[in-house]
């Protein structure tokens, strides 16, 4: 999907923005309570913030009502979600320090290049993302898989697996004590 400036679609996004940024600033500038922090991610997302989710500070969003996040979720500070065009966060997702989770990027064409390209990223229950990780628009991240710290994810991670590396490559499979 493409957005293009000075379009009333990013209009509309600008006014979302101009919103947002001033709940995320007071969500970064104080001492909140997890439920405080919850409600205040649940105004920026326009969604309902599970209580069982765990959001520690910084968190930086530069859209927000683009970014879903499901329950047990544990996001760590200084994690940045780049979410105009969609990112989505299973159950029981863990994600370290330091993530940048981008759904967004510029056209490669340099008269075109203000303009925005939009890709959903879709982390998908159960997986873990370490310290540092980044993950580019339009990757999907299997059931269960492991982003190793450091990595930058440039392609789908398949479920059950374990990926490191810049760009990040299958490292190992993972498999249940019961099949071992």
């Amino acid at each position: 999907m493409k957005m293009d400036l000075g379009t009333a679609a990013y209009d509309q996004v600008e006014a979302v923005n101009a919103r947002n940024q001033q709940l995320v600033q007071a969500l970064n500038t104080g001492a909140h309570s997890q439920s405080e922090i919850n409600a205040l991610v649940s105004q920026i997302t326009n969604e309902r913030i599970d209580p069982t989710t765990e959001i520690r500070l910084p968190f930086w969003t530069d859209f927000g009502r683009n970014l879903h996040i499901g329950k047990q979720v544990f996001i760590n500070s200084g994690s940045m979600f780049t979410d105009l065009g969609g990112i989505y966060i299973g159950d029981h997702v863990l994600i370290g320090p330091n993530v940048t989770i981008a759904s967004v990027n510029h056209r490669i064409e340099p008269a075109e290049r203000r303009n925005l390209e939009l890709q959903p990223v879709y982390i998908h229950d159960n997986a873990w993302l370490g310290a540092n990780v980044t993950v580019t628009p339009g990757v999907t991240i299997g059931v269960n898989a492991i982003v190793a710290a450091g990595a930058v994810v440039t392609r789908n991670v398949a479920a059950n697996t374990v990926v490191a590396g810049v760009p990040a490559k299958m490292i190992k499979i993972i498999k249940d004590k019961e099949q071992d």
